[in-house]
C-alpha cells in the first residue's frame, strides 16, 4: 500500500488530472524499472505473523534496517511505519508484509542487485530477532484472527469499507502478497497501447507466477487464490477496466474512471480523514462531506490514484499487478517478463497482436480461469501455456533487442532473468502446482515442510 503522495497544488479544472497523468511521459532514453515485492515475516518459534510490537516484530525488523543499514525512518502518530534510502522504501501492508518499493533502475540487473542487497539486509535482522520470510501469493495456514493490523491511519479506514463492499478485501489487505513492476510510457498513444497489452495479458502473468494454493490451512481450490481474491473485493476499483480497449481511450478517460472510484479518505496534516465511500467529483466543487468547502490538490488526487486496483493500473506510470509473491528468481524474473515485452516497440507489436482480438468477456473469463487452472486455462480456443510460451519468446526477443549488458559490459545481456519462467512454461506446472506436488508427497502434508523449504 501506498505512502502519502506529493502531487501539487489546487485542482483548478479537470484538465489539470489529465495533464498530470500526461506528465509521466518519458522519452525512450529515460524509461525506467521500478520492481515492487512483498512478503510475509513471522516468528520461527511459532511460526505465527510477525506482530507490530515485541523482540521478534515488525518494529524490530524495521529498526534494524534502520540502525544496521542506514535506512531513514518514516513515521506516522510516533511509530516507525517505513523506511527511505536511495530512491527506494520499504513499507509495511496491513497485516506486516514487508514491501521493497525499488528505486526506478535502467536495468534488470540493478533491480536483481537491489533485491539480493535487501534480501540479504532483511534476513541479518531476522535472524537476530528470530523471524523468517517467506515469498507466497497467500498466507497458507494463518487464521484472520492471527493476524496483526499495522499501525497506520489509512488501514483502520480501509478495514471497516472493505468488509462492507466486498466479500475478499480484508483477505486482500492482510493475507496476501505480490510481487509487480512499474513501467514507463513516451506519450498517450504509447501509453494506450502498453496498458491494453499489460490488461490484455496480465492473465498470462498470473498463471505463470500463480503460487497461493492454500488458504486457512487447507488447499483452496485455486492456483492463485490471491487472484480470487481480487476479483471479491471490490467491483468498483479492481478488474479489466474493458473501456481501455475502446475507442478513443487516453487520458482523460482514465480520469473519468478514477473520478467515479468512490473514496477512502483525505491526508491532511499527518492523519487520515474519513471519507469512505463519499466522490471526488463532490470534491472538486467543494461538496465533500468530510472536508466542506474545500478544494482537493493534486497531491489528494494523486492519493485517489493509490486506491483503485485494477489488473493493470495507470499513474505517471503503468503498474502490472497480476503476479503472487515468490522466491528470489521469480521476483526478477517479473520485470524481466513485462520489460521485454512493452519497452522493445517490436516485440510490444507482437505481445498485442496476440490479444488485439479478444472480446471484452474473453478477457475477464481468462481472468476467472487462471485463478482456477493456471496454464490449463484457455482463451479464444488457446490455453495459456500456448500464449505464455509464445509472450516468452516476444519478451525474450525484446530483452535481447534492448541488448542491456551487466556490470562493466561482462556480463550477460537480461534473457537469463526469464530462466525462472521458461522452466515452468517447459515442464507446464505452475509453481503452485509444484507446492501442491510436494505437500501431498516430500512435506507429508505438513506445513512445516513449506516454511522451511520455501523461505528466503
Amino acid at each position: 500500500m501506498s505512502i502519502p503522495q506529493q502531487g501539487g497544488g489546487p485542482i483548478e479544472n479537470l484538465g489539470q488530472l489529465a495533464a498530470y497523468l500526461e506528465a509521466g511521459s518519458k522519452p525512450k532514453s529515460e524509461w525506467r524499472i521500478g520492481t515492487e515485492h512483498e512478503k510475509f515475516g513471522y516468528c520461527l518459534e511459532r511460526r505465527k505473523p510477525l506482530p507490530y510490537e515485541g523482540e521478534c516484530s515488525i518494529r524490530a525488523m524495521l529498526e534494524g534496517l534502520r540502525d544496521g543499514f542506514g535506512w531513514a525512518p518514516v513515521e506516522e502518530a510516533g511509530n516507525i511505519i517505513g523506511l527511505e534510502k536511495d530512491g527506494a522504501n520499504v513499507s509495511l501492508e496491513p497485516g506486516g508484509q514487508l514491501e521493497l518499493s525499488g528505486a526506478p533502475l535502467e536495468t534488470i540487473h540493478q533491480t536483481c542487485d537491489e533485491v539480493n542487497e535487501h534480501l540479504a539486509e532483511v534476513k541479518s535482522v531476522a535472524d537476530r530477532i528470530g523471524a523468517g520470510f517467506i515469498g507466497l501469493g497467500a498466507s497458507p495456514d494463518w487464521r484472520a484472527d492471527e493476524m496483526p493490523m499495522m499501525p497506520k491511519g489509512r488501514y483502520r479506514l480501509m478495514t471497516d469499507y472493505m468488509g462492507r463492499v466486498g466479500t475478499h478485501g480484508t483477505q486482500m489487505m492482510y493475507r496476501t502478497c505480490t510481487v509487480q513492476v512499474n513501467l514507463d510510457f513516451a506519450s498517450e498513444a504509447d501509453m494506450v497501447k502498453k496498458l491494453r497489452v499489460a490488461l490484455a495479458l496480465q492473465p498470462v502473468a498470473t498463471a505463470l507466477f500463480a503460487n497461493s494454493p492454500f488458504f486457512d490451512g487447507e488447499k483452496n481450490g485455486h492456483l492463485s487464490w490471491r487472484s480470487r481474491v481480487w476479483r471479491g473485493l471490490d467491483d468498483a476499483r479492481t478488474g479489466m477496466l474493458p473501456f481501455v480497449f475502446e475507442d478513443g481511450f487516453g487520458f482523460e478517460r482514465y480520469v473519468d474512471y478514477v473520478l467515479d472510484v468512490p473514496m477512502y479518505f483525505v491526508y491532511r496534516d499527518g492523519k487520515y480523514i474519513d471519507a469512505l465511500g463519499q466522490s471526488f467529483r463532490d470534491f472538486l466543487n467543494g461538496r465533500l462531506p468530510a472536508l466542506p468547502g474545500e478544494i482537493p490538490t493534486l497531491s489528494d488526487f494523486a492519493d485517489h490514484l493509490t486506491t483503485i486496483f485494477p489488473e493493470a493500473r495507470l499513474k505517471k506510470f503503468i503498474e502490472m499487478r497480476g503476479a503472487d509473491g515468490g522466491p528470489w528468481r521469480r521476483i526478477c524474473a517479473l520485470p524481466a517478463f513485462w520489460v521485454g515485452l512493452i519497452y522493445d516497440e517490436t516485440a510490444l507489436d507482437a505481445a498485442w497482436d496476440i490479444a488485439k482480438r479478444w472480446r471484452a468477456e474473453e478477457r475477464e473469463a481468462f481472468r476467472v480461469d487462471v485463478s482456477v487452472k493456471g496454464l490449463k486455462a484457455e482463451v479464444a480456443g488457446r490455453s495459456a501455456l500456448e500464449i505464455a510460451r509464445e509472450t516468452l519468446a516476444i519478451s525474450e526477443a525484446g530483452l535481447k533487442a534492448r541488448a542491456r549488458q551487466g556490470a562493466g559490459g561482462m556480463l550477460s545481456d537480461e534473457t537469463h532473468f526469464l530462466n525462472a519462467l521458461k522452466d515452468i512454461a517447459e515442464t507446464g506446472e505452475t509453481p503452485a502446482e509444484e507446492l501442491l506436488r510436494r505437500f501431498d508427497g516430500e512435506w507429508n502434508k505438513d506445513f512445516a515442510g513449506l516454511y522451511r523449504d520455501c523461505s528466503y
